[in-house]
């Protein structure tokens, strides 16, 4: 009756207008910042945990559609993580153009309103153009705000608006303290790029070594040992299998946090 039912749920999210009434489905209720209630979507770890479960139930056991969830779970925070820290590189590399912009409208005998709006003016992340522009005009406010998918922009800005206040108090040069800013967001960069050439053969290694189990299954079922009935159907097989995700989970999170503490 279970696998019925998932076949029916598989159908429905392949049917083309079955995909809108099950996106509305699939929506959790929140609070709005009226006091009214409204719809927010469903997380992806839990709209891929729900996807892999049902597929996996259908074609196997509980055991692997239990399984299959978690894995499919964690695999898509992975991919929201490397996701955000691309916006992240992005968005670094697009205020530091900026940040050159605004000293070159500087070195150039504009005021500050002027170089400011200069510089933003062609500015396609408009996000991080309007924290510029906050941290510049309101150095002495507070924290100019942080933007999404960036996570060393607010520190960045930051610094330049204590580079502005500095310039308002003892009258230094603000494009040369802008350009000082600028380099140490460059150098920052150019680190975190060194740290990415340096670890890519180990993040190559773990990938690789996280799809030789695949690679085994494969084999085996290839030479007709067929491995999948015995860790899907018998109680030995089952508690290998778990302990195999288990273990294969514990060295890709290791991996990762090794990587992670090479970071700057």
């Amino acid at each position: 009756m279970t696998a019925a039912l998932l076949a029916v749920a598989g159908a429905l999210l392949l049917w083309p207008h079955g995909r809108v009434v099950l996106r509305h489905r699939l929506r959790r209720v929140a609070p709005g910042p009226a006091g009214r209630r409204e719809l927010r979507p469903l997380p992806l770890p839990a709209l891929a945990a729900v996807l892999a479960g049902g597929a996996a139930a259908v074609l196997s056991t509980i055991l692997v559609a239990v399984l299959a969830a978690g894995c499919a779970a964690v695999a898509a925070r992975g991919w929201q993580a490397r996701r955000r820290e691309a916006a992240g590189t992005a968005r670094l590399g697009t205020l530091g153009e900026l940040l050159a912009a605004l000293a070159a409208e500087l070195r150039a005998g504009r005021s500050l309103e002027e170089a400011l709006r200069g510089a933003v003016a062609d500015c396609p992340d408009r996000a991080c153009a309007d924290a510029l522009v906050r941290a510049v005009r309101a150095p002495g406010a507070g924290p100019p705000g942080r933007v999404a998918g960036a996570e060393g922009v607010p520190a960045a800005l930051d610094r330049l608006s204590a580079a502005v206040v500095l310039s308002a108090r003892t009258g230094c040069s603000l494009s040369a303290v802008v350009s000082a800013v600028e380099d140490d967001l460059r150098d920052r960069q150019r680190r975190r790029r060194e740290l990415l050439v340096a670890t890519a053969g180990p993040r190559a290694s773990a990938r690789l070594l996280a799809g030789l189990p695949l690679l085994g299954l494969a084999m085996g079922s290839g030479v007709g040992a067929d491995p999948w009935h015995v860790l899907t159907r018998t109680g030995t097989g089952q508690v290998l299998l778990v302990a195999g995700v288990l273990l294969e989970a514990a060295g890709i999170a290791w991996t990762g946090r090794l990587v992670r503490r090479t970071g700057p």
